[in-house]
C-alpha cells in the first residue's frame, strides 16, 4: 500500500524582533517593536516518511530568515519592504516550499492617531 502525504502548513507565530525600519529618521534611530507571523506550506512527504528532521522544514533556519532581514544593517523604509524580503529569503532557503504568507505588524507607529499597530500581509507561491 502506498502513502499519499498531502502539503502540510507550518506556522510559526509572533516572533517578536525589535528594529530599525520606517519612513521617519526617528524610526530608523530609535527602532520599534515589530511581531512577524509567517505560515509556510511545504511538501513534507521525505520528512514524514522517513521521520527525518533533516529533510523537514527546520524551523529555526526559518526564523533566522525573518531574523536576516529584521536586523539587516540596511534598514527598509516600509513594512511591505519589509514582508516581501522575509519571503524572498524562505522561498530562497526552503525549495520544499510551495506557498508562503508573511504578517508583519509594526507596533509603535508614529502617527497621532491612536492604533494598537498597523499590519502588512502578503502571500507567494512557488511557480
Amino acid at each position: 500500500m502506498s502513502k499519499i502525504v498531502s502539503p502540510v502548513r507550518l506556522s510559526i507565530s509572533n516572533a517578536q524582533f525589535f528594529a530599525y525600519h520606517g519612513v521617519k529618521q526617528e524610526e530608523k534611530n530609535l527602532g520599534g517593536q515589530y511581531q512577524i507571523d509567517v505560515d509556510l506550506v511545504y511538501d513534507s512527504t521525505q520528512a514524514v516518511l522517513s521521520d527525518d528532521v533533516n529533510v523537514a522544514l527546520n524551523y529555526e533556519e526559518a526564523m533566522f530568515c525573518l531574523s536576516e532581514v529584521m536586523n539587516d544593517e540596511d534598514s527598509y523604509n516600509l513594512v511591505e519592504t519589509v514582508v516581501y524580503e522575509i519571503l524572498n529569503a524562505i522561498f530562497e532557503k526552503f525549495p520544499q516550499v510551495l506557498e508562503a504568507t508573511c504578517r508583519v505588524r509594526k507596533m509603535n507607529v508614529p502617527i497621532r492617531q491612536v492604533v494598537d499597530y498597523i499590519e502588512v500581509e502578503q502571500t507567494m507561491q512557488r511557480d
